[in-house]
């Protein structure tokens, strides 16, 4: 970018804001103009100040940082990421700041929170560099006109359904399973996410969406109407056993710098479902799961990418395309059509063939 990034701090605890603008201050991009104790305060900077990225916490006096997030997507949207703890309340709560518009969240420990933020100072500064870039209020439709799909799936056959996301996915899962049918084919999913997170946004899913969506738990049978979400501290793979594909989990090194990640998944689907299988790789940032969906791709799966204007980060999604790993980039409001649409014609082809 030309010029630095313009950051507001708001966080009730006065260590911590002073510790988040020195970790954001190391970073030559990015300049810390400001900082609140709590939103009144915040509400008053960000008119005066002006800032790029906003750094909420999610905790906070006089205004919870979630009814305040409300208030900046509707008066002002612009990107914000959430300051949240480990925890399970902490989870939950950041789930719905992501569904509301925020583009990312940074998880602190519960104690040391010092030396735990400190130790991802990296990340931190990788996150409000990337919501920077973000397409605010270029994604999803909101949630109030979404309509749950009375679409029936009847292909029949082994398909199954890869889909891997990370920034932005939150809000993009929950607009593809929505417009899925209940009896879709079964589904697995690898989300960027810490370990409780994704525990809490499965548990989210499967309140709100028509199919059955649950944490991946090793061995899991995988069955249509059903999601698997990977664990935050693992990577998923489907394996085969006696003719029935079935969830494996792993704690093995990180690869493309995550776990779970999406290039474990893709691989595996490619190895084991091969043509029986249909992979989109949804908004992100980095390049986790381009080389997997190659894989796929050349295992004989059809292979999906979400397009750039529908996109928070068109980061995945880009070098996947880029690499040759999408036969057809769609919009997120399509994606759901594009899904059942590539079961049910791969499926009759089988049939016939």
């Amino acid at each position: 970018m030309d010029k630095k990034i313009k950051v507001l701090i708001v966080d009730d605890s006065a260590v911590i804001r002073q510790l988040l603008s020195m970790l954001l201050s190391e970073d030559p991009e990015i300049e810390v103009v400001g900082t609140a104790g709590d939103p009144l305060i915040a509400r008053d900077r960000i008119k005066a100040l002006n800032p790029d990225v906003v750094t909420l916490d999610v905790e906070m006096p006089n205004m919870d940082g979630v009814t305040f997030l409300r208030k900046i997507m509707t008066l002002r949207p612009m990107p914000v990421v959430m300051v949240s703890t480990l925890t399970q309340a902490g989870a939950e709560t950041t789930l719905e700041a992501l569904e509301i518009g925020a583009v990312d969240f940074i998880a602190k420990p519960v104690h040391d929170v010092a030396h735990g933020l400190t130790e991802i100072a990296g990340e931190l500064r990788a996150k409000v560099k990337q919501a920077a870039r973000a397409r605010i209020g270029r994604g999803a439709a909101p949630s109030v006109s979404r309509k749950t799909t009375t679409r029936i799936y009847s292909a029949g056959g082994e398909k199954l359904v890869a889909i891997g996301a990370s920034t932005g996915g939150v809000e993009a899962l929950k607009t593809v399973l929505m417009d899925l049918p209940a009896q879709c084919p079964p589904i697995v999913v690898t989300q960027h996410m810490p370990p409780r997170f994704t525990a809490a946004f499965a548990e989210r899913l499967n309140r709100e969406c028509p199919m059955r969506v649950s944490e991946a738990k090793h061995n899991d049978p995988i069955e249509p109407g059903h999601v698997y979400i990977a664990p935050g501290s693992h990577h998923l793979e489907v394996v085969r056993v006696s003719n029935q594909y079935r969830c494996t989990l792993s704690e093995s090194a990180p690869v493309s710098g995550h776990r779970p990640s999406v290039d474990v998944l893709f691989r595996s689907v490619a190895d084991t479902v091969g043509r029986g299988a249909v992979g989109a790789i949804l908004t992100g940032m980095g390049k986790d799961g381009a080389e997997g969906l190659l894989a796929m791709r050349k295992a004989g799966a059809y292979t999906l990418g979400q397009d750039e204007s529908s996109a928070l980060i068109y980061g995945m999604p880009r070098v996947a395309f880029e690499r040759g790993a999408v036969m057809k980039q769609v919009s997120l409001s399509h994606m759901a059509d594009a899904i059942m649409e590539a079961c049910e014609s791969s499926a009759k082809s089988a049939v016939r063939a």
